[in-house]
């Protein structure tokens, strides 16, 4: 068997070639591509609490189309931690618990507007579109340039027209040159225009450098942290969403549920990061040997660890394929784990909190009626299109 995750049979259903690599080749090489990977959830839990092996600064994608950008996500330490840290400052529970009046809003604006129609794309309407706004006006990212941003987002993460090698078509590189150009004029024109939003923070934030130095950060570090956190901050939670949306369609009686106790809400949320996250491999590189059931993965080797593997590991979770609300999970590694763990995950699982309670309130009968169509990227799973027919709650 072959695992080759821009096949398109394997982006459609991953996980009976999921289940082969863990019985049968936990270290798996695919020569062809060009990367080892790891699938079994205590090896790829290892790997991440191990960033000085499994290093991310050659890039965390197959392609490594990210390799040498200025991203939080592809540094390692040090230069990560104090780029990270001043992020973070926007990320603490107290300023994410601030937002949910505004996230409701956003959700309950769109639920509401579908109510007449009954339909809505849940992912063209709304799971793309929720996350969107709350982290472009976290970010200060004007009005008129939001549609452009997703657009751009979804061009740089869409694999629909790239082969099986991984192969970035110019579409890709020419989006990431787009949003740059875009996120640069942003942010020249915010430090000229200082507000009370991310891009401001980051622009007047002191920081301590590699070197022990006060500095402060570059208009062009400043566009990379709003690119990353742009990126991250919508396509992830949107799949997570729509992904969610499938799970409790294919889960009618779990669905109830919800519907009855909204407290149970939280935990079905992590059952779903780890039935089906949004991201299904984290991509890093070993610059040393490394040895793990037996066979040895050479220095200067792509090694990528499979989140969607490692999540249905039956040596980690009983009954792994069956998704299940009141599962008791210890940790999981939908977000990643260890120093790369995602610094927007308390705001992702917010937002898909409120969107399940805002839609399982006014839809709890909701239906699939269309076929789902799924968007072929890199390592973010999910559907470009859910349709649905509305049922009201009585």
């Amino acid at each position: 068997m072959e695992y080759n995750p821009f096949a398109r049979d394997i982006q459609t259903n991953p996980f009976p070639v999921y289940r082969w690599l863990r019985d049968e080749a936990p270290v798996y090489h695919n020569p062809e591509v060009g990367f080892y990977a790891l699938s079994r959830f205590d090896d790829v839990l290892h790997a991440h609490l191990d960033p000085a092996t499994f290093v991310s600064s050659h890039g965390v994608t197959i392609e490594g189309y990210d390799q040498g950008q200025d991203l939080l996500i592809t540094r390692d330490e040090p230069s990560h931690g104090w780029h990270r840290k001043v992020v973070s400052r926007v990320f603490t529970p107290r300023a994410i618990s601030d937002l949910e009046p505004k996230v409701r809003a956003i959700a309950a604006e769109v639920l509401d507007g579908a109510r007449e129609r009954g339909e809505i794309d849940i992912v063209a309407e709304f799971s793309t579109h929720l996350p969107m706004m709350v982290i472009a006006e976290m970010l200060g990212l004007p009005m008129e340039a939001r549609a452009d941003l997703r657009n751009l987002s979804d061009r740089i993460l869409d694999r629909t027209d790239a082969d099986e090698l991984g192969s970035t078509t110019d579409d890709t590189q020419n989006a990431m040159l787009e949003v740059m150009t875009t996120l640069t004029a942003i942010v020249d024109e915010k430090a000229k225009n200082l507000g009370d939003d991310i891009a401001s923070m980051l622009l007047t934030a002191r920081v301590t450098d590699d070197d022990g130095n006060e500095v402060a950060l570059t208009h062009h570090q400043v566009a990379y942290r709003l690119l990353e956190l742009t990126i991250a901050g919508h396509e992830t939670t949107a799949k997570l969403i729509a992904n969610g949306v499938v799970a409790l369609t294919w889960y009618p009686d779990q669905r109830a549920e919800l519907v009855a106790d909204p407290s149970l809400i939280p935990g079905a949320i992590e059952e779903m990061l780890r039935w089906d996250p949004p991201s299904h491999y984290q991509g890093r590189w070993v610059e040393r040997d490394v040895t793990m059931h037996g066979v040895t993965i050479p220095a200067d080797s792509r090694v990528i660890l499979i989140t969607g593997a490692a999540n249905h590991d039956e040596r980690a979770f009983p009954d792994p394929e069956y998704f299940d609300i009141h599962r008791e999970i210890e940790r999981h590694v939908g977000f990643g784990f260890g120093i790369h763990l995602c610094v927007g995950a308390a705001l992702a699982r917010l937002e898909t909190r409120v969107a399940f309670e805002e839609l399982l309130a006014r839809y709890p009968n909701y239906e699939v009626t269309q076929p789902m169509v799924r968007a072929y990227s890199s390592n973010v799973r999910g559907l470009s299109n859910l349709p649905l027919v509305l049922e009201p709650a009585a």
